[in-house]
């Protein structure tokens, strides 16, 4: 069965920038994913479609189809208040904020006493990312796989009632 919309697929991956390996799968469980439903970033899911089980393949996915490009708009001065990590932050550190979406990961620029200078772009933002990948699994999605919008049970994001 190829890999079209209200697929449930279940991968391994590797996932690397520049040659370099940032993570993978296969030490720990797969990944699933109902396909379709922008559950993985738009470049990876367009290089998952009509791949069948069982196939292995290299997808290359360009910023504008992965995290997007680096802006300016990203770098912001946060007052500590919304700072929900808690202890001496240090440039580099990534942290929790409380942002107008909700909390947000941010990377501290420059930590000071009243306000905090953070990096709110994704951290693989402006890279071409290289992903391995070995497909495990493919089947459709059930009814409440499809009202909920993502996969659930064996591998996927299941519910607790």
């Amino acid at each position: 069965m190829p890999i079209e919309k209200n697929s449930v697929v279940t991968f391994h991956y590797r996932l690397s920038v520049d040659g370099q390996q940032l993570e993978q799968s296969h030490d720990g469980e797969p990944m699933t994913y109902l396909h379709g439903h922008g559950n993985v970033i738009p470049g990876l899911e367009n290089e998952m479609a009509g791949k069948d089980e069982g196939a292995s393949f290299t997808a290359v996915v360009p910023p504008e189809l992965a995290y997007g490009f680096r802006t300016d708009q990203g770098i912001r001065r946060v007052q500590m208040k919304h700072v929900l990590t808690k202890g001496k932050l240090q440039p580099g550190q990534f942290i929790m904020v409380n942002s107008e979406e909700g909390p947000r990961q941010v990377q501290v620029l420059k930590p000071g006493k009243f306000v905090v200078d953070v990096d709110a772009n994704h951290p693989l933002a402006g890279a071409t990312l290289t992903f391995d990948i070995e497909i495990l699994a493919v089947r459709a999605a059930n009814d409440e796989e499809l009202a909920h919008g993502h996969a659930h049970g064996q591998h996927g994001h299941g519910h607790e009632h």
